[in-house]
C-alpha cells in the first residue's frame, strides 16, 4: 500500500456542477485559494463545456483568469472534446483533463458518443495538451456501474485503459460516477487496470451516494491508487447522471488516510474551516461529517492538570 496519497480537489468542478445556484466567479475563486491554503496542489477549478448545458461552469475563462500563481500549484480544465481542449488551451490550466464514459448510453448523453468514440476523443485531447506543453490525464466515468444499463464489465474499461494508455497520459482515473461501487468492486477493478497498464498511475473519483464512498476510498490506496479526487464539503454531482450525488469529502479522505498513517500533505484544520465557509456560500448544510464533528479530540486541559497532579 502506499504510503503518501496525492488529493485532487474537485470542488470548484465537479462540487458545483449541478448545484441551481449559480456561484459567483469571485466565490469560485476564493474556493480555490483556500484549497491551496489548506496544502492542495492540484485543483480541478472549472470545466469547458456548453454553459447551455452547464450553466455553473459558463465563467470558466474568467475564473481561470483570476487564479493566483502558485509554484507547484496545477489547475486542470476538464473538458469533453478538442473544441473544450481548444478553449482551455487559450487560458493558463495547467493539465487539461479528458473524459470518456463506459458504457454507450451514458455517453451519448453526455458527450454525444459512443463509449469507444469518446476514448478516441479522450486520446486526441491527451496528446494535444502534450503538444502545447500541458499535461493531459483522462478519467473512465461510469467505471463500476451506469445509470440506464446498470452493471458495466471490467473487461470494457480495462480495454478503455489501455486505448488510453496509447496517448501516455499523466495518469488514468476511474471514477464512481454515481456511487454504486463497493470495496470489492474497487479492488478487482485497479488490479486488473494496473495490470493492463503498469506504467500509468491509477486515479480513483468516488461519490458518496449509497455511503461507501470512505471505504471504497480506503480499498482504492491499498489496491495501490496514488492520487484521490475529492470535493470541498462532500457537494458535487453530474447533470447527466440522475442520482449522482456528492462527492467523497476533502476532509473526510484527510481525516481517513491520516489518522491510517497515510501522508497527504493537507491541514485538516484549514480544510475544516474552509468547508463551513463553503457551506455559508452555499446557504445550506453539506455533507462531510469532519466538518460537523471536528477532528480527532485533543485532551483537554482540565485532563492534563489531572493527570500532572
Amino acid at each position: 500500500m502506499v504510503k503518501s496519497v496525492e488529493i485532487v480537489e474537485v470542488g470548484p468542478r465537479d462540487g458545483l456542477q449541478n448545484e441551481s445556484i449559480i456561484v459567483s466567479t469571485e466565490s469560485k475563486v476564493a474556493m480555490v485559494r483556500r484549497a491551496i491554503e489548506a496544502g492542495v496542489r492540484r485543483i480541478e477549478v472549472t470545466s469547458f463545456v456548453n454553459p447551455r448545458k452547464v450553466p455553473q461552469m459558463a465563467d470558466a475563462a474568467e475564473v481561470v483568469a483570476l487564479l493566483p500563481d502558485v509554484d507547484g500549484v496545477t489547475y486542470i480544465g476538464l473538458v469533453l472534446n478538442v473544441r473544450g481542449a481548444e478553449r482551455a488551451l487559450e487560458t493558463k490550466v495547467n493539465e487539461l483533463g479528458a473524459v470518456c464514459v463506459a458504457s454507450d448510453s451514458f455517453a451519448m448523453r453526455n458527450q454525444g458518443q459512443t463509449s469507444m468514440e469518446s476514448v478516441s476523443i479522450a486520446q486526441d485531447v491527451v496528446k494535444l495538451a502534450k503538444q502545447r506543453g500541458r499535461s493531459g490525464q483522462a478519467t473512465i466515468g461510469a467505471s463500476f456501474g451506469c445509470p440506464f444499463e446498470g452493471e458495466v464489465p471490467p473487461d470494457r474499461v480495462v480495454e478503455m485503459a489501455r486505448r488510453l494508455a496509447e496517448a501516455a497520459p499523466r495518469e488514468i482515473a476511474l471514477a464512481d460516477t454515481i456511487g454504486v461501487a463497493v470495496p470489492a468492486q474497487v479492488t478487482d477493478l485497479i488490479g486488473r487496470v494496473r495490470a493492463a497498464v503498469p506504467d500509468i498511475p491509477i486515479r480513483c473519483h468516488f461519490h458518496n451516494t449509497r455511503n461507501t464512498g470512505l471505504a471504497n476510498v480506503w480499498a482504492a490506496v491499498e489496491a495501490g491508487a496514488e492520487t484521490i479526487d475529492a470535493s470541498l464539503g462532500g457537494l458535487g454531482g453530474c447533470p447527466f447522471a440522475p442520482g449522482a450525488a456528492g462527492n467523497v469529502p476533502t476532509e473526510d479522505v484527510q481525516y481517513l488516510l491520516e489518522r491510517s498513517a497515510v501522508s497527504t500533505g493537507l491541514d485538516l484544520g484549514r480544510l475544516i474551516d474552509a468547508s463551513q465557509w463553503f457551506a455559508g456560500v452555499m446557504g445550506k448544510k453539506l455533507p462531510s461529517m469532519v466538518a460537523q464533528a471536528g477532528g480527532f479530540p485533543r485532551p483537554s486541559t482540565d485532563l492534563q492538570d489531572i493527570r500532572s497532579n
